[in-house]
């Protein structure tokens, strides 16, 4: 359980510290006023990244050279500061020189308004998607994830270049295709995971009226290497690396049609809480049962009365949870365990 957070230059804060409950904690304020901000902080002291910005540099105040976060969660002391030169990570007081036994301790899922760009937006937003999961539960997904992608950097600089050489892309296609490889059955696994979870999650919100269906699509077949190989002219000619993980994506269906295409407005919001659902659950199934911290954005305006309540009945009940709105005219429907209000920046506990 995350108890206490405290902030230094982060986004609109110059600093605030708030001490947090167990169960479900509301933020209640008007747009701007920070409530978000809040929830990203708390994502980025246990995962050491933000779920609204793939950089951490926008982060930092305007005017500021770091921010810095400091928090504690499980009786551990997490503190995180970071800057354009250097980032610090301790816990206990302790500087960490790797981050392997700091991001072991929490998990954390994030539903906003956004996520509709699951099923609306490009594959990037999929991927990001099955990232963030895979970053939580399996050590070696980061590591593989950061080297694969300073590999395809490096080598799509090159086929960029005006005279790129053969002999000198080649080189990078071992790195590309060792982590790349990873990647590939990470992802693959995860979808295995996740799939029946979120369409199960879909069957509950939508009281059984439409059958959804989640499929990972990949970027490469199972001899990338081979790929690459077959791609090398292609990949001169258009001047980027077409085959890889970077190009694999996830396929949403309902009732066997794309929906991205075809589902209503309230099939695709459906499908993306069924989706974070599906990552809920994965994430207690491989921590032994514990629950992950839910950081709720916003969204029960945007539900109709149904959906709301399927929502709040399917999340993990033993989750702690830290919600946002601006409003609550269906506050009967929810019981709130804290809440606290916010104007001018600062908060109150009511």
């Amino acid at each position: 359980m995350l108890t206490n957070l405290r902030l230094r230059n982060f986004r609109c804060f110059e600093g605030v510290s708030v001490d947090i409950g167990p169960g479900f904690n509301l933020f209640l304020g008007a747009n701007g006023e920070g409530k978000t901000t809040i929830l990203e902080a708390a994502c980025v002291l246990l995962r050491l990244q933000s779920q609204r910005s793939s950089s951490l540099l926008p982060v930092i105040q305007i005017n500021k050279k770091f921010f810095e976060i400091r928090g504690r969660y499980d009786e551990h002391e997490l503190e995180f500061r970071f800057s354009a030169l250097r980032r610090r990570v301790k816990f206990d007081e302790i500087e960490q020189r790797t981050l392997r036994e700091y991001l072991c301790i929490g998990r954390v899922v994030s539903l906003a308004n956004a996520d509709i760009e699951l099923v609306r937006g490009g594959s990037e937003a999929r991927r990001r998607y099955l990232d963030f999961l895979g970053a939580q539960i399996d050590g070696s997904y980061r590591p593989a994830l950061r080297a694969y992608e300073r590999a395809l950097r490096a080598r799509n600089t090159l086929l960029k270049s005006p005279a790129s050489r053969a002999r000198e892309v080649a080189a990078y296609d071992p790195p590309l295709i060792e982590h790349g490889r990873v990647l590939l059955r990470l992802r693959a696994e995860l979808t295995e995971m996740l799939a029946p979870l979120a369409m199960q999650a879909y069957q509950r919100i939508s009281a059984g009226r439409e059958k959804f269906q989640l499929r990972f699509l990949p970027g490469a077949s199972d001899d990338f290497g081979s790929d690459l190989e077959r791609s090398h002219s292609e990949s001169i000619r258009l001047r980027q690396t077409i085959v890889g993980p970077h190009r694999d994506d996830l396929e949403l269906l309902v009732d066997n049609l794309p929906a991205a295409q075809f589902a209503s407005e309230g099939q695709q919001r459906t499908i993306a809480l069924a989706m974070k659902i599906a990552q809920a659950e994965t994430l207690k199934k491989s921590s032994e049962g514990k629950a992950p911290l839910l950081l709720i954005d916003d969204i029960f305006g945007e539900l109709d009365h149904e959906r709301r309540n399927a929502l709040l009945d399917n999340l993990p009940a033993d989750s702690q949870k830290l919600t946002t709105a601006t409003a609550m005219p269906w506050r009967d429907e929810i019981t709130a365990d804290t809440i606290y209000e916010m104007r001018d920046r600062r908060l109150r506990r009511m």
